[in-house]
């Protein structure tokens, strides 16, 4: 069976990595059947990142290349009806995801006013984590912001720039229906996968803040989160 390994859930969400909550979520919209296991090592992961699948032995990291290969081992259809220029689209807003994850990691992991929180609740949530192993991460953490360049800002610098990314992403998202159509597609997926670890954190980061004051977010976020439930 298709097996999805990724980090662990918290406060209801299936993963609180959003890369994998993005494939989580585009396996249940497609309505293939798949076994999830959460883990938080990563040395059998491809390139030492989550997620990854076991597709029959075949063994693929990198969000956007699952589902690509999803796509097409299983002929599947969920962007069929899109344009070329929705399609190129689809590619900016992965790429303003990626920005967008940077702030939402470093509200987590370095900013000492939630920290706490997420520390506390993971460790509430996850027996087999300790307070050692999460210092841990934290370190590991600091050193990836200071070579990816957003920890050298400062907080309010580094909270600009996710405010930034949410506002386009909010002039993106549609009163009603998806990002291209009454359904979801891929894209909806990967927007769940970011908006659902921000919504449903009970942790008021800016990020947070501004999410929930925005009513078009917060609805596609609830009802993709019910799609997920559902299937």
């Amino acid at each position: 069976m298709l097996t999805l390994f990724s980090y662990p859930d918290l406060f209801g969400v299936a993963d609180n990595n959003p890369y994998g909550l993005k494939v989580f979520a585009f396996l249940k919209l497609c309505g293939l059947d798949f076994r999830h296991v959460h883990i938080i090592g990563t040395k059998a992961a491809p390139r030492g990142q989550l997620p990854y699948i076991d597709d029959d032995g075949e063994i693929l990291g990198d969000s956007d290349r699952i589902i690509a290969h999803l796509k097409q081992r299983n002929r599947l259809t969920i962007d069929g009806d899109l344009s070329r220029e929705q399609l190129r689209t689809d590619l900016l807003l992965r790429r303003l995801l990626d920005d967008l994850y940077w702030v939402m990691s470093y509200s987590r992991w370095s900013d000492d006013a939630f920290w706490p929180l997420f520390r506390n609740e993971m460790l509430k949530t996850h027996a087999a984590l300790t307070p050692d192993m999460l210092e841990k991460a934290r370190e590991y953490n600091f050193q990836r912001y200071y070579y990816q360049g957003v920890g050298r800002y400062a907080p309010g610098d580094v909270y600009a720039r996710g405010l930034a990314d949410l506002g386009a992403l909010a002039e993106m998202t549609p009163e009603r229906g998806f990002l291209f159509s009454p359904g979801p597609t891929s894209a909806d997926a990967g927007l769940y996968g970011f908006i659902a670890n921000i919504h449903f954190f009970k942790i008021n980061t800016p990020l947070k803040l501004f999410m929930d004051a925005h009513k078009n977010l917060v609805r596609h976020c609830e009802e993709s989160h019910s799609k997920m439930i559902a299937r």
